[in-house]
């Protein structure tokens, strides 16, 4: 298969973190004969330091042209910082969204035997969670008519959603828990909001055309709380924009680490993926950021084209690297692992996984010979 992917490193660790993924992918277009092409372009505060501009035309030209869109990470402290500015990152990632008319966001929340120790919750409680979180991505408050008094004393954020902006959403969320364990949790606010009232009698109308799926509702200050204590309950979770936002990066804790959770933005024509994580400016350059996010991310980039055994050897990879502990620092303290360590082998081990394996043993047994 020939593809096209357009590579938005973006700020902080997203060049790091991307290199690494942009290697996998390549490590797995050379294992099954594909052909991947890849296009850099700016985005967020590079992109704004170099034409002012969060998302530039010719960046978002380069998306449109592409089969798909591998993202890193955005946002800066300076901006960050400064409540004043009028242009920020975050922009860039918004307009991206809409353009390319990316509606469902789809985050996979699995946990990880060899990291269950890692996560602030007790491992009897997260074992075998495996849930997907679909955010609806290019309405609601997010993107809303926002107001601010010329006295600057209030301010207002509207919060708009269409039975068509929900049901496109709803349907993707439905096949999926059709093909899984066949539940489905609608997640909303409907005992306050006219938007959440909305969604639930839209969700209940298209629940009839999937009859094998148990469908249920939890306001999201109980969702907040049932994520926690009782993970496993969950097969597939679906929530508008700042609901989905807020408990996915919840959800992240089950899993150890935010590195390691992946998800993909989809829409009618495009598709992005992108690791859940920010910018983390603070690790920039010293070779600590966890790559397995985007990783990840990139194996659904694979199972959107429907290339399944790619995304499997992608996917078996990382589990391998978690296994022998050859992982960044917020997931093996003891090791000394860099960025592009866990990058490099990831890659070798999808080439060529019984020579990765025979040397890691050869130098176990001190043995200085590499096959």
């Amino acid at each position: 298969m020939d593809l096209k992917i357009a590579v938005l490193a973006g700020d902080g660790i997203g060049p790091e973190i991307t290199e690494q993924a942009v290697k996998v992918l390549t490590a797995v277009a050379k294992k099954f004969k594909h052909s991947f092409s890849f296009t850099n372009a700016d985005v967020g505060a590079i992109a704004i330091d170099n034409t002012g501009n969060p998302l530039p035309d010719t960046t978002l030209q380069i998306c449109k042209d592409a089969d798909a869109v591998l993202f890193g990470a955005i946002g800066d402290p300076k901006y960050d910082n400064n409540p004043n500015a009028k242009v920020r990152p975050e922009q860039g990632l918004l307009k991206l969204r809409k353009s390319l008319g990316l509606f469902a966001n789809i985050r996979p929340i699995i946990t990880y035997n060899a990291l269950l120790h890692k996560s602030p919750i007790k491992e009897k409680v997260i074992k075998n969670t495996n849930f997907i979180i679909f955010r609806e991505l290019t309405s609601g408050i997010y993107f809303g008519k926002k107001n601010v008094a010329e006295d600057g004393l209030s301010a207002s954020d509207d919060c708009f959603y269409s039975a068509e902006e929900v049901d496109r959403i709803a349907h993707l969320a439905f096949q999926a828990a059709k093909s899984r364990r066949k539940k489905l949790t609608l997640v909303d606010k409907s005992n306050i909001l006219e938007t959440s009232r909305l969604w639930r009698k839209r969700v209940k109308e298209i629940a009839k055309q999937y009859p094998e799926v148990t469908l249920d509702f939890l306001f999201v200050d109980n969702a907040a709380m049932q994520i926690i204590i009782n993970p496993r309950q969950f097969d597939i979770i679906l929530t508008e924009n700042m609901f989905g936002d807020i408990l996915s990066d919840e959800a992240s804790v089950i899993s150890g680490s935010i590195g390691l959770l992946a998800s993909s933005s989809i829409g009618e024509n495009n598709a992005l993926f992108e690791p859940i994580h920010g910018s983390f400016p603070q690790a920039k350059g010293k070779g600590i950021a966890n790559p397995l996010a985007i990783i990840l991310s990139a194996a659904m980039l694979l199972e959107y084209f429907d290339l399944y055994e790619e995304a499997d050897a992608v996917k078996n990879a990382v589990n391998k690297s978690i296994e022998l502990e050859i992982s960044t620092p917020d997931l093996n303290g003891t090791q000394k692992n860099t960025t592009n360590d866990v990058g490099e082998f990831i890659s070798d081990f999808i080439i060529d996984k019984k020579r990765v394996l025979y040397q890691l043993e050869n130098l176990s047994l001190g043995q200085s010979t590499i096959i």
